[in-house]
């Protein structure tokens, strides 16, 4: 069976024998799965009122176990400080979060989830894990281990550790 990204190959070996379109095949399913795996995510979290990224934010403060500084939180999402304010915000004012300055350091902040945040980020998250299932559902159990094995190695070697 062929796919999308099948098409857009036949057309380049027509046009530029010299590509390596082995590389171009395999760089553009890893995108367009990106594109489809994202929409899938968006759209769950839409029919339970959140956004992609106040579930991140939220799904890392509930994971952590305790009240992060701003600085822990970013890294932990992946976006820069400033991006992370404005996040934070937008969450304190829906009552998901707060903001406190941490005990002998006045200038770093705890955020941390309020009651609301964490019964909304417990409740959408089984949701979640049964989203991404039904998004693997055509991989076989050995499969998605040898998937899993190939992408963290392709992570780690784009530097992605920790």
């Amino acid at each position: 069976m062929r796919d999308a990204v099948d098409d857009f190959l036949d057309q380049w070996a027509s046009q530029r024998t010299d590509l390596d379109l082995d590389t171009m095949g395999t760089v553009g399913r890893i995108q367009r799965l990106s594109r489809l795996v994202g929409a899938r995510v968006r759209d769950y979290f839409a029919e339970h009122g959140l956004e992609s990224w106040e579930f991140d934010v939220l799904a890392t403060l509930r994971r952590s176990g305790e009240p992060l500084t701003a600085k822990a939180l970013a890294a932990g999402v992946m976006i820069g400080s400033a991006a992370l304010t404005n996040r934070v915000d937008r969450l304190v004012s829906r009552g998901l979060v707060t903001r406190e300055p941490v005990p002998g350091d006045r200038r770093s902040l705890h955020i941390s989830l309020t009651d609301e945040g964490r019964e909304l980020v417990d409740r959408t998250v089984e949701g979640h894990v049964r989203n991404e299932q039904q998004i693997l559902a055509g991989l076989e159990h050995e499969d998605r281990e040898s998937l899993t094995r190939i992408l963290r190695t392709l992570l780690i070697s784009l530097g992605d550790t920790r």
